[in-house]
């Protein structure tokens, strides 16, 4: 009996010395890696930045100088007399004389708060994409949504909006005595970019360049981080095997992106700048790539030669304006001719 109680006691001890113990505590788990995108602007890039015709109303420029800045060499001309745009309206075709369609636009595509000089600019846009847009064929003119520009009929109208389409009765864009087609949208980030650049297999436009636009500032900077499983399901059939990364291989005028490749661990695959954007859910195609793993931030490659560290030229000093606003059109330096609403007909 003594001996039992002996390794009973013992037991009991060892029992209650590892209880006493402290519990092994498990290495913390490796963080998953974040694809960390920056980026500029939003929409598409080509033709007037509607922020860019904010700031330009707010240093004193007038509708005409605003238009002239961001559709290189356009001349204001005058609609065909009696104009009716063809509206597809949810599965019907609806008419609207050309004057009350931009009416039910441009309070929808712009804050009617905004400086009369804006509004007078976006009418003058909006009126000029409604003539020359064809995405219906024969069927209609214009959607009324943001594949075309977005139209809200009466709903749309306030006192300003009004007044903008008033003062600017009739009025479009002309390129060598033809309307031009006039794609506008929301933020440029500080530059806009060439019509081929900004919409892949389109025609070169020489109304449609990148120019920069000097008064958007910080405020059209984003961020946005995925978890690399997020971002390797979103571009799931662009590569084969693990997701990698992806590699910028080509920007436009303005740093949006135009050619870049996902890769994979089996093969990677090029992808253009629209198609990136709209699967990874970015506001625009001007973007930059890290990854963040751990407590390191490494960058993704980018063989565009673009520096990343682009910042828009302050806007040119005019001599017979106080508010500082460019006369004339204002290009990019360097930025070549071949390198929202308001988009690609059909």
């Amino acid at each position: 009996m003594h001996g039992r109680r002996l390794r009973v006691r013992a037991a009991l001890a060892c029992a209650l010395a590892a209880a006493l113990l402290p519990a092994a505590v498990p290495a913390p788990a490796a963080a998953a890696p974040m694809l960390v995108i920056e980026g500029a602007g939003e929409g598409h890039g080509v033709g007037m930045s509607q922020d860019g015709a904010l700031g330009y109303a707010r240093h004193g420029a007038t509708y005409s100088q605003i238009l002239a800045h961001y559709y290189t060499g356009t001349t204001i001309g005058a609609a065909p007399a009696k104009t009716v745009v063809k509206v597809l309206v949810g599965a019907k075709v609806k008419r609207v004389p050309l004057e009350r369609y931009v009416r039910g636009v441009i309070g929808v595509e712009m804050s009617p708060s905004w400086p009369a000089a804006a509004l007078e600019a976006q009418a003058v846009a909006s009126r000029t994409y409604a003539l020359t847009s064809h995405a219906g064929g024969s069927r209609f003119d214009v959607y009324a949504d943001t594949r075309s520009q977005v139209y809200r009929g009466a709903a749309a109208e306030s006192a300003a909006t009004n007044a903008a389409v008033a003062a600017t009765a009739g009025q479009i864009l002309l390129y060598g005595g033809k309307p031009a087609i006039a794609y506008f949208f929301a933020s440029s980030g500080g530059m806009t970019e060439s019509v081929q650049d900004g919409f892949p297999g389109a025609e070169a436009e020489p109304w449609l360049v990148g120019v920069v636009d000097p008064f958007e500032g910080a405020s059209s900077r984003w961020k946005v981080e995925l978890p690399f499983a997020t971002a390797a399901r979103r571009l799931r059939g662009l590569y084969r095997g693990a997701f990698h990364g992806i590699e910028v291989r080509k920007r436009g005028a303005s740093p949006r992106i135009l050619s870049a490749r996902v890769l994979g661990t089996a093969a990677a695959s090029i992808v253009d700048g629209p198609e990136l954007a709209a699967r990874l859910g970015l506001r625009s195609t001007w973007a930059y790539f890290d990854v963040r793993s751990g407590g390191t931030l490494d960058q993704e490659p980018d063989h565009s030669g673009q520096a990343r560290t682009w910042k828009p030229a302050a806007p040119e000093a005019d001599p017979g304006s106080s508010g500082g606003v460019p006369p004339s059109p204002s290009s990019a330096t360097g930025a070549s001719a071949g390198a929202g609403g308001g988009t690609p007909a059909g």
